[in-house]
């Protein structure tokens, strides 16, 4: 077996692969002796059918498996072996007058070869680092939350604009006829909210349900109908109040802190305030480090610039899905995945170049520090690592967990190489501000 390679250009290769009958031969005669003791042909003894007309039933679907997998194998290990990183799979070059019955054979393949470059993190432009606080008004609504969740129902005669109203939706021709509470801040528009005020216990009030509630979607449990007929739903309903309720705000004592943080851990409205700040900074974290690496990505996809072996990617997409595309939608396919491929490479530089590579002591770490953070908010703040240990052994047993898991903690690796390594134009924002500018 010969294997030579003829390099087209820094992107393009091709592979020639030469295999002579003595690569092949002792494999397919063994295997069709085996057949031979095997073999179940009427008119003949088992085991002794004749060797010549086994080879004449078997013989060149055993010699093209062979050569095929002697093939395959011997690709392999030479792409192995002189370290071709290539993209894609080889793709085997079409011969026209291509005959088994000949002794020897000759294969070409064509190569896409990733292409060689740098990574610099120094940008010209750097990238906006968001950093995401939570303002007065949020601390302050968060505050009211809490007092409302926490506060008492005092049952009143007539309807006032923030009170809970209890009662009966019914609409005959429709079936509907629920029993439901609605908190009247979530009532959309004037006209509706006043249709409410000063109404009293047993009075009937009719409404249209378009545009009734300020989330359209919470039609689907206040008149408890299927999710898809709630869109553009626009009939009138009648609404029997039975039952009408003001909630009184639970007071900022310490009785209130040490319910909601554990005894002594806030002893005022400021610490509350500061407390409320800092839980919403972490979850407000995860959604800046998540702009954050997509506005990493595109900047280095922007900034490093290098070629593809375009014409050859394009042909391989054509034949790699399960049915074949044409040239237009493979040419269509690759200018939507080019950009991904673009970044994989350089995401696979960057890996590769810093050792950010995941090993399975990290994967365990990681998988038990998640388990941890889930147990926590179960209120179970201190399992043993036994437990978590053998929790962290079951999830890693599935693979497809384990392959999720790997990328998330890839994921975090990068950022962290990122946020050490790359200058940043640093902006402080609010969460409404942050949405402003993200999403313009």
């Amino acid at each position: 077996m010969n294997i030579t390679r003829e390099n087209i250009d820094e992107l393009n290769a091709v592979v020639k692969v030469d295999i002579a009958k003595e690569d092949y031969a002792g494999k397919v005669e063994k295997i069709l002796k085996d057949y031979r003791k095997n073999a179940n042909i009427p008119g003949f003894r088992k085991g002794h059918v004749p060797m010549g007309m086994v080879k004449k039933q078997y013989g060149q679907a055993v010699l093209v498996d062979e050569v095929n997998k002697l093939l395959q194998e011997s690709l392999n290990k030479y792409l192995t072996e002189e370290k071709l990183d290539v993209l894609g799979n080889p793709l085997p070059k079409e011969q026209e007058s291509f005959d088994w019955e000949k002794d020897d054979y000759s294969f070409e393949f064509e190569l896409g070869i990733a292409p060689e470059f740098d990574v610099n993190l120094d940008l010209k432009k750097p990238v906006t680092k968001y950093n995401i606080v939570a303002d007065e008004k949020m601390v302050n609504d968060q505050i009211e939350s809490i007092q409302k969740q926490y506060g008492k129902l005092k049952t009143k005669d007539e309807v006032a604009e923030g009170d809970t109203v209890a009662g009966t939706f019914k609409n005959e021709e429709e079936g509907i006829e629920n029993d439901t509470t609605i908190e009247l801040e979530n009532i959309k528009g004037k006209r509706n909210l006043n249709k409410f005020v000063g109404a009293k216990v047993g009075d009937v009030i009719t409404l249209k349900t378009k545009s009734l509630f300020e989330d359209d979607h919470a039609l689907v449990n206040h008149l408890s109908i299927e999710h898809d007929k709630s869109h553009d739903l626009d009939i009138e309903v009648d609404f029997t109040i039975s039952e009408i309720n003001e909630r009184e705000l639970a007071d900022l004592d310490q009785e209130l802190f040490d319910k909601l943080f554990g005894e002594g851990k806030v002893t005022s409205v400021t610490e509350l305030k500061e407390k409320i700040k800092e839980d919403a900074a972490k979850q407000f974290e995860q959604q800046s480090d998540q702009q954050l690496m997509n506005d990493i990505t595109e900047a280095l996809i922007e900034a490093i610039d290098f070629e593809l072996p375009k014409d050859f990617l394009q042909k391989w997409i054509q034949t790699v899905g399960e049915k074949p595309l044409t040239e237009e939608e493979a040419k269509e396919e690759y200018e939507k995945s080019e950009k991904g491929l673009r970044y994989q490479l350089i995401e696979g530089k960057v890996v590769n170049d810093n050792n950010l590579n995941v090993d399975f002591n990290d994967l365990k770490a990681f998988a038990s520090e998640k388990i941890k953070q889930q147990m926590a908010q179960f209120g179970q703040m201190d399992p043993s690592q036994k437990e978590l240990d053998d929790i962290a052994a079951r999830i890693l047993s599935n693979q497809d967990e384990v392959k999720r898991l790997s990328e998330q903690l890839m994921n975090e690796k990068l950022l962290g190489f990122y946020k050490e390594n790359m200058k940043f134009d640093e902006k402080e924002l609010t969460y409404e501000e942050f949405v402003k500018a993200i999403y313009k």
